[in-house]
Parts: structure tokens; C-alpha cells; sequence
């Protein structure tokens, strides 16, 4: 049974639903309670609860990523992306992947210190940390809470290598600090620019910042010496897709000196919420995108086989990216970015610690 919202009460929210996770046994939905009394229910407002973590670096084992480890200051993310594949990951707190998602959150504001704890650890192997590849870390809670900054204070202070992805524009609150850190070679930043079109930005990924207001994010940052790279990310098949040659000449006109783009991915809930989003807002498109979708999985809505997930396969992923790679090399975003630093990596000095005579 799925659990419907009423469209009034989920205004500026991206999911239509807050449907069980897998590992639920029973699902629930609203009813009437036997009384014929009219009942206006309020909107559905964020609610945010903390978390303390007993670690904060995430290992990571897939193949086909450029990092091996990441840490999330959050859980669940306000700007409720409709197309997000980290969706799924709600399910683990018993919470639907849908409107729980992005109104559910969970906050774990001890992440600084448990993650200088981890980083002082003997044995600690330095190498890149990526933040924001499950959940953004610039959603908006992070203007309120800070834990994300504090934790860029602690990577600063360690001269630990990060490397960020976000849609948030309140990055340029940080600029500080990453100011700092770029010129020591210790982060790059990926700003996502899924669409050009406002509206359709809207729709898709309710509470983000609007297009234009990201490209002056890419600007502001270039402009402090920060490396950018522009995300044409997710392409989504016979709706942003046309956008793409637009989207890398806009980011770098903004000053991106580099560009990646990965296609829409749909892993478990994510495909039954995406699917009832199109049918909602853009019907007549519905059947199209999800075909040109299945062509790219062997006929499926997603599949998670290492090395093509995030591109596909078959002729339609070849032709976007061979328009990709064409439009990068005469925008020459082309040229790879170069490697972050390790070898500055140290532990600060804390109170009461031995030091050093040489």
C-alpha cells in the first residue's frame, strides 16, 4: 500500500510518498480514524534528531571510484533531490527512502571530534577524504548547525586532503578556510548543475539552490583559487540531456577548470519514487525517459554492474558521452586536475604533548 501525501502538505518536497524501506515487514498509511470530523493536516515540516558516532570515515570498496573513503556530517538530505541515489540508505534507520529522506534528518554534531580522533589513530594511512557523495553536506541545516565547517577546520588543521561535492551555495561561507587549503593542494570542489532550466531545477530538486545561483558559486570559488569542476550530473534521458553542451560552456564561462557528468541512477526505492515523479510532472515524457533508461541496463530500470552503473552501456550512453567529450576539449575542461597532497598530512600538536626539539 503506498503511502501517499497530499500534494498541499508536500509543497517544496521532492518525493510524493513515504513508502516502507526494504527492510520493513509491515507498511502503513493514513486513515481516517472513524470520525466524520474535517481535519486539515499541517504541511510536512524537517525535523532533525542527532546522532553520535562511534566513527565518522566511511571505507569504501567500489571499484569504479576515484576515493576509498568518505564521511557524512548528515543523514538524509533536505534538498530532496527526487532523482538521489543515496535515498536508499534511509532505509537502514527504519525510515522510508521517500519524503523521510528529506524531512526526516539526522545531524551528528560530535563528527569533528570523533573524525580528529580517527585521523590521529597510529597506522592512519593518509589519502583523499571525499565529502558529499551520499548526502550534501551544505543542505540547509548546515547554516544553523556548522558541522560541516567544523569539520573542514579539522582536515585544515591536519593538512588532510578533501575533496567535496555539493549543490549548496553556502559553501562560499567556507571560503576561508578552503581558500587556505587550495593553496597548500589540499581540495577541489564539484558543483552539481543538473539543469539550466529553473523550473524544471524546481521540480526535480525542490529546496537547491536555483541554476544561476550555483554558477556564481562556481565563480566566487574559482575566483578565491579553488578548483572547481562543473557536474553535469545526473543526465536524465529526453529531459536534461539537451542541456548538456549548455551546461559545461555555463560552468566554464564561471571559471570550472575541469567537468565530469554521470547518468541517472535509479537503485531500489529510488526507481519507484522516480517513476511516480514523471507521471506527476511530466506524463507525456514518462515513457521515454525510462525507455531510453532500460535500453542503457539490459532492460532493467537500474543496474548496479561495477564500471557501467554510472554511465551505462549501449548506443544512447556512447553518444552522450562522446557529445561530452567532445564539448570538454573545445572548452578546455579536458586537462586532468592534479593530484591533492598527502605528503603534509600531520597531526597538530594538542595540549600537554610531548614536543619535538628538532
Amino acid at each position: 500500500m503506498s503511502r501517499i501525501v497530499e500534494k498541499e502538505r508536500r509543497r517544496g518536497r521532492g518525493a510524493g510518498s513515504r513508502d516502507s524501506g526494504r527492510f520493513e515487514r509491515y507498511s502503513y498509511a493514513d486513515a481516517q480514524d472513524g470520525w466524520d470530523i474535517p481535519e486539515d493536516l499541517p504541511p510536512l515540516r524537517t525535523e532533525v534528531s542527532d546522532e553520535r558516532p562511534r566513527s565518522m570515515i566511511n571505507r569504501v570498496r567500489s571499484p569504479d571510484l576515484p576515493f576509498d573513503r568518505s564521511i557524512n556530517p548528515y543523514r538524509g538530505c533536505e534538498h530532496g533531490c527526487i532523482y538521489c541515489f543515496a535515498r536508499p540508505s534511509h532505509a537502514y534507520l527504519g525510515l522510508s527512502p521517500g519524503l523521510d529522506f528529506e524531512t526526516r534528518l539526522v545531524a551528528r554534531p560530535e563528527a569533528p571530534q570523533v573524525l580528529a580522533r580517527e585521523l590521529r589513530a597510529k597506522g592512519y594511512d593518509v589519502a583523499p577524504l571525499a565529502i558529499g557523495t551520499n548526502t550534501d553536506p551544505y543542505q540547509p541545516i548546515e547554516r544553523d548547525r556548522g558541522i560541516m565547517r567544523a569539520c573542514l577546520t579539522v582536515l585544515s588543521e591536519f593538512n588532510h586532503p578533501v575533496a567535496i561535492v555539493t549543490k549548496g551555495t553556502l559553501i562560499e561561507r567556507d571560503i576561508d578556510i578552503l581558500s587556505d587549503m587550495a593553496a597548500r593542494g589540499l581540495v577541489r570542489v564539484g558543483i552539481s548543475v543538473t539543469t539550466l532550466d529553473a523550473d524544471l531545477s524546481r521540480r526535480m530538486e525542490p529546496r537547491v539552490p536555483a541554476p544561476a545561483r550555483r554558477l556564481a558559486t562556481i565563480q566566487r570559488l574559482s575566483a578565491a583559487g579553488i578548483p572547481v569542476r562543473v557536474m553535469a550530473s545526473p543526465m536524465v534521458p529526453a529531459l536534461t540531456d539537451p542541456e548538456l553542451e549548455s551546461i559545461l560552456a555555463a560552468g566554464a564561462e564561471a571559471g570550472a577548470s575541469a567537468a565530469s557528468w554521470i547518468m541517472l541512477r535509479l537503485p531500489r526505492e529510488v526507481a519507484p519514487l522516480w517513476r511516480a515523479w514523471l507521471e506527476e510532472h511530466y506524463p507525456g515524457r514518462a515513457a521515454r525517459v525510462m525507455a531510453r533508461l532500460r535500453e542503457m541496463h539490459g532492460g532493467q530500470d537500474y543496474s548496479a554492474r561495477w564500471h557501467s552503473r554510472m554511465r551505462g552501456e549501449g548506443t544512447y550512453a556512447q553518444l552522450i558521452a562522446q557529445r561530452f567529450d567532445k564539448a570538454v576539449r573545445r572548452l578546455g575542461l579536458d586537462a586532468a586536475q592534479p593530484a591533492l597532497r598527502c605528503d603534509l598530512f600531520r597531526a597538530p600538536p594538542r595540549a600537554g604533548d610531548q614536543l619535538s626539539l628538532f
